[in-house]
């Protein structure tokens, strides 16, 4: 225990937010996860309206970028990422490109970017197929264009369904995030390793860094339970 409290005390700062030059630990996870999380969010929405598209060549499109991405491992795609495509020619020769992956933080953030908005496109897709076919049916009545059917009835309705599943896929998304010390970017595991390099303390630094994630995580589960309770109130029972 004695062990334990001296590695706090010692390496705090580089658990949490820095080791004197650069951002590490809880700082560079939060920075992984709130921009990939948030580019897939963004990617998602149209994705996953083209995935239940009536055209099925975009429907197929949709799917088979969802398919490879959800059907093989994060770990693998990272590596593609971060050392994959800078072997490629035509990447390394140019001048952009070659800047971009040559920044491990930037692979890491492509690779976890577009595995999570492949999950995060079928679960929303998901939620748009099972749109209750009256609230359709009334927007359309209304003379709403397919425009603004999705806009203000499909996706409004669908996105707060998909929340539940949506959380999900975000802490799996912050476990996921314990790959990105393979692109050399200092995130909380990253830091647990150098810990236990350094002190041979293995059970304190791998332990810190468990109980910094299920903090994490707790605060993120809790974080969606209240937009649960605001957002899907309609759907609990309602007393007498």
């Amino acid at each position: 225990m004695q062990d334990f409290v001296q590695l706090i005390q010692q390496y705090w700062r580089n658990y949490l937010y820095s080791d004197g030059y650069h951002f590490t630990g809880v700082a560079i996870t939060a920075w992984l996860l709130v921009i990939s999380i948030g580019i897939g969010f963004c990617l998602s929405v149209p994705l996953a309206v083209a995935r239940v598209s009536k055209r099925k060549w975009l429907s197929r499109l949709v799917w088979l970028y969802t398919y490879v991405f959800r059907g093989t491992p994060l770990y693998v795609q990272l590596l593609l990422c971060y050392t994959g495509l800078y072997s490629l020619d035509i990447i390394r020769n140019h001048e952009l490109t070659s800047a971009f992956f040559r920044s491990g933080m930037n692979c890491t953030l492509l690779a976890f970017a577009l595995n999570t908005c492949a999950y995060t496109t079928e679960i929303f897709a998901g939620a748009i197929k099972a749109t209750p076919y009256g609230e359709i049916e009334a927007a359309r009545a209304y003379g709403m264009s397919p425009f603004t059917l999705y806009r203000r009835v499909i996706l409004p309705s669908a996105l707060r369904r998909a929340l539940p599943y949506y959380s999900n896929e975000v802490i799996l998304m912050l476990h996921a995030t314990t790959v990105a010390f393979t692109a050399t970017v200092p995130d909380i595991l990253k830091i647990a390793r150098d810990v236990n390099s350094a002190t041979y303390q293995s059970f304190g630094a791998f332990g810190i860094a468990a109980l910094l994630y299920l903090i994490i995580s707790f605060t993120l589960v809790w974080l969606f339970r209240q937009a649960e309770r605001r957002w899907l109130a309609y759907l609990r029972p309602q007393g007498k």
